[in-house]
């Protein structure tokens, strides 16, 4: 199909041609409080894929935390039609090896069907975007070892630290 030409194809009812619209661009734009019926599937997509159960009061509060002047954890979703494809969720935070903040980018995903069509990069590039907006010097992320399908992209975009992440879970 040519870009810009509307695709024709026989209708169920009656084996005539109808023409329908080309779909409508992806737009990767800061989350509302209206996405939250949207956003909350993608995010437990997320928490599945890495296999963590994350309790409602915690979601409740990482989805306050996007409307919270006072805080630095911000996301961005992918749109298209009206329905939310992807999200991304990052930081800005100070490190001791410089002068300019950093930007954590935490979490990344994209449903199923999103998957394959440059979503995830458009989202790594938006955030690429509002960090250097602020005056980053840096984005980086960590991604699982087995997580090989999300390392292509990486490689694309960015290079391996080679650092491996320690942590220690602390009770209070």
């Amino acid at each position: 199909m040519t870009a810009g030409r509307s695709e024709q194809r026989p209708t169920a009812t009656d084996g005539h041609s109808e023409v329908s619209a080309p779909a409508a661009a992806v737009v990767v734009r800061e989350v509302t409080a209206a996405d939250f019926p949207q956003w909350a599937p993608l995010w437990a997509g997320y928490n599945t894929f890495y296999e963590r159960e994350v309790p409602d009061a915690v979601t409740q509060a990482t989805w306050s935390r996007f409307f919270d002047p006072a805080e630095p954890v911000h996301a961005l979703v992918a749109e298209q039609d009206g329905r939310l494809l992807g999200l991304v969720h990052y930081l800005f935070h100070r490190a001791t090896a410089m002068i300019e903040m950093n930007c954590y980018l935490a979490d990344l995903f994209t449903n199923e069907a999103a998957r394959g069509k440059g979503i995830g990069k458009r989202l790594i590039e938006a955030v690429y975007d509002r960090a250097r907006l602020a005056g980053c010097s840096r984005v980086y992320w960590q991604t699982h070892e087995t997580n090989a399908v999300a390392q292509v992209l990486y490689n694309k975009v960015a290079e391996r630290s080679g650092f491996i992440v320690y942590r220690q879970q602390l009770q209070p």
